[in-house]
Formats: structure tokens, sequence, C-alpha cells
């Protein structure tokens, strides 16, 4: 401590919630894992119904599906993505990929993400751009690659207040 009396005091500033926030989010390789994992699972039901519904005809015969068989298609994958992990969703903010490599979602101050207020804005921002031919395409990957961002969330995750952490 110095002798002038007139000297303000010194102290070391120390962003507590950053560093804090940094040790929990979960990296960009198990969030990674855990959408193959989702994707994969979600493959075992689509595909099948795919194929029930001729999807694959069009492609042998080189065909574009109509529009709107396409928006049909993605209408119904993502009810399929809703009865596997609603549940899940509702109550550990997880899907069955999340659950299986133990990461969560959360909102912004690491509570439970809200149905309406988090998870409805974060999966529609995800699932309803896809349904949009090459556009959805394009801002998938975009929503993909925000991932390198150094709070390691996604446009989805901005769009929802939330973020995934380790459980």
């Amino acid at each position: 401590m110095s002798e002038n009396l007139f000297t303000p005091p010194e102290s070391k500033l120390v962003d507590e919630t950053q560093s804090n926030l940094e040790s929990v989010l979960a990296s960009r390789w198990r969030r990674l894992g855990a959408s193959l994992i989702d994707s994969f699972i979600m493959m075992l039901f689509v595909i099948p119904i795919m194929y029930f519904f001729g999807w694959f005809e069009f492609i042998t015969n080189g065909e574009d599906p109509p529009f709107m068989y396409s928006i049909g298609m993605g209408l119904m994958g993502i009810l399929f993505f809703i009865l596997l992990n609603f549940k899940l969703l509702i109550k550990n903010g997880q899907t069955i990929g999340k659950k299986l490599l133990n990461i969560k979602i959360v909102d912004m101050n690491g509570n439970q993400a809200d149905l309406k207020k988090h998870l409805l804005k974060r999966y529609g921002t995800y699932f309803i751009p896809n349904q949009v031919p090459i556009a959805g395409g394009i801002f998938q990957l975009i929503n993909i690659l925000f991932i390198f961002r150094k709070d390691k969330r996604c446009i989805h995750d901005l769009a929802g207040g939330t973020q995934v952490v380790y459980c």
C-alpha cells in the first residue's frame, strides 16, 4: 500500500460470470454428436414413412417432388421430432441425443428453458427455414457456422435466448 492517503484503492477486476459461463458451455463436438444422434433416430422413423408415401419413386425417376409434398414430408419430420423429444425438452431441456451426451438447453441465466419463451423460438428458427427450397439450406449452413463464435451459440440459440451446457 502506498503511503499517500489520497491514492485510490487498487483491486483486481475479474468477470466471474463470464469465466463461470465458459466452464459450463457444452463443447462443439458434444453438440455435434447430440445432433447426429438425434438425426439418426429421426431417420429410423422418417425414412420408412418417405418410402411408404413414394418419396423415393420421385428420386429414382429423376423428378423433383411437388412442393406441397415436400412441405408435407417436412412437417411430418417435425411432428416425429416433437413426438420423440417433447417430454424430455419440457422436463430437462434435452433431446434424446443431448440426454445421451449429458448436455441440456438452458436460458442465459442457466435456468430451465421455457417452452413458450425459449424452445418454440429456438426450434422454430431451426425447422421452419428448412422448408424453403435452396434458401433454407443456405440459412442452415450459416446457422451451424455460428457455433464457431466465442459463446458457441448458433442462430437458433440466439433467437431462443438459450445456450447448451453440460448437465
